[in-house]
């Protein structure tokens, strides 16, 4: 945070954004788990401003609505046309009210996610040492075409001007210090050039950019703060623009990852929100996405081929070709290959979850073991406990869902059907092919399934002449030489 916090920060989010051709507002489209205005309010608020306001216009209930989930002590002003930059700006302001003013107004743009609080704070730090009426946030990029130039005195290395790209000379164009858009002022200065700016230009409109020429004519100081990455000033017009912003922070994020002690095989292939996080020595395996308020801890280890979604991943477990979604993997377990973790899927330390298993909203034990082919929905299970292949917790009825309750030290034979409600007692056994719909004892063995008979000769009677009925007759043969 800047030694001296900016009195406010506005950002310029009323753009229709025409060019995504999308029915979602352009400031509300998401790369790496938060919306392109998200990720511009969480850095402006590493500033730590006296106030935050973000203009809109184009979309402004829906804008409005998500600003609220995104920080609710946000403030809102709205641009009911869309006549410039200037405009815009002023419209924020005087939402503020003329006590916000007193101290540096940071503008900044809504469709700039790369965009850094360090590099605002730089902004910030600079435009107070230099004494500046304004400073521009500028970049440095490998090709300058289209955009303005930042053009400076020689001597002093002041700002002089802002030219754009059709009205630059040679000598210009070969600048490559180019405006970002994003700017921090002198609030009293700026409200005053603010009602100077005039609209006698072929939009119409008052551009924000003039203040800086009309500071300048009062004799005030314009400066540049040169962000450290020319990326992070990018904004976005488009889904190609969208992809690659997301490409570039997702390399950032898992770079940071990496340097704090995350192994990640292959970063080409893993995909991560801003919003995860990490400790030392976890793994990631190529072809995984970690998206939401997903957590691996020391020495977990995921993927191949995995997505987790605001899923906590203990110390030492494993999770492999999996699928989860709020789930919490306990310490040292094991999920997967190809299992579907869903809602309130609570799993104890050492426990298992095994191939071709879905789970929801069920706490299963330490040591615990779930092998393969199963569905575990509303249940609970205790420690110690194994479930036989191709068991079902049979949890809904039509119109309501039941819960199951299997204790400790459990083992259920293969192809259970535990029709809820239903509480299995500790240390109780079941019989394969098992429909249990009434409680079993502690200790108990329960047996729920019909008497086996076997009507001789059916087949020769009902499928004469079949591949069947021939193999059971040369069976019959052979059988009967034998004896």
């Amino acid at each position: 945070m800047s030694a001296t916090p900016p009195a406010a920060v506005v950002i310029l989010a009323a753009g229709e954004g025409t060019r995504m051709k999308s029915a979602t507002p352009k400031v509300l489209h998401e790369i790496c788990g938060r919306s392109l205005v998200g990720h511009v309010v969480a850095a402006a608020r590493e500033l730590g401003p006296r106030e935050l306001v973000v203009v809109v216009g184009h979309a402004r209930e829906k804008v409005t609505e998500h600003l609220a989930g995104v920080d609710p002590s946000i403030r809102t002003a709205v641009q009911e046309e869309q006549n410039g930059t200037g405009h815009a700006v002023r419209m924020g302001l005087e939402a503020l009210g003329a006590d916000a003013v007193e101290g540096t107004v940071v503008v900044v743009c809504g469709d700039t996610p790369l965009l850094t609080g360090a590099t605002l704070q730089a902004l910030a730090a600079t435009h107070a040492a230099d004494g500046n009426a304004v400073t521009v946030l500028s970049a440095e990029v490998p090709d300058a075409t289209g955009y303005g130039r930042i053009v400076r005195d020689a001597a002093t290395d002041a700002v002089t001007a802002i030219v754009e790209h059709k009205d630059a000379s040679e000598a210009q164009r070969a600048i490559r210090e180019i405006n970002s858009g994003v700017f921090a002022f002198d609030g009293r200065l700026l409200v005053e050039a603010l009602g100077r700016v005039r609209t006698d230009n072929s939009q119409g409109e008052e551009y924000l950019t003039d203040v800086l020429g009309i500071l300048r004519e009062a004799g005030h100081r314009v400066g540049a703060s040169v962000a450290a990455d020319h990326r992070e000033i990018a904004g976005i017009n488009n889904r190609v623009q969208l992809s690659e912003a997301r490409a570039s922070l997702n390399a950032r994020l898992l770079r940071d990852a990496m340097l704090a002690g995350v192994t990640v095989v292959d970063p080409a292939t893993t995909l991560v929100d801003c919003t995860v996080t990490f400790e030392q020595d976890a793994l990631v395996h190529p072809g995984t996405q970690l998206l939401g308020a997903t957590h691996l801890a020391t020495g977990a280890e995921v993927g191949p081929n995995t997505r987790l979604t605001d899923t906590v991943v203990r110390a030492g477990a494993r999770v492999d070709n999996t699928v989860a979604l709020g789930a919490e993997v306990g310490e040292g377990a094991s999920v997967g290959p190809f299992a579907y973790l869903r809602p309130g899927t609570r799993l104890g330390a050492k426990a298992k979850i095994g191939t071709y298993v879905e789970t929801k909203n069920a706490s299963i034990g330490e040591g615990t073991k779930v092998p393969h082919l199963s569905y575990v929905g509303d249940a609970t299970i205790g420690e110690y406990t194994n479930i036989g292949a191709a068991s079902v917790f049979v949890n809904y009825d039509g119109q309501d869902k039941h819960h199951t309750t299997v204790g400790s030290h459990c083992k259920t034979g293969s192809d259970n059907m535990f029709v809820a409600p239903v509480t299995i007692g500790d240390g109780a056994y079941t019989a394969a092919g098992s429909v249990i719909t009434k409680d079993v004892p502690a200790g108990a063995l329960a047996v729920a399934r019909g008497q086996q008979r076997n009507i001789e000769g059916w087949v020769a009677r009902k499928r004469p002449g079949s591949a069947a009925a021939q193999a059971a007759e040369s069976s019959s043969e052979r059988t009967s030489g034998q004896e």
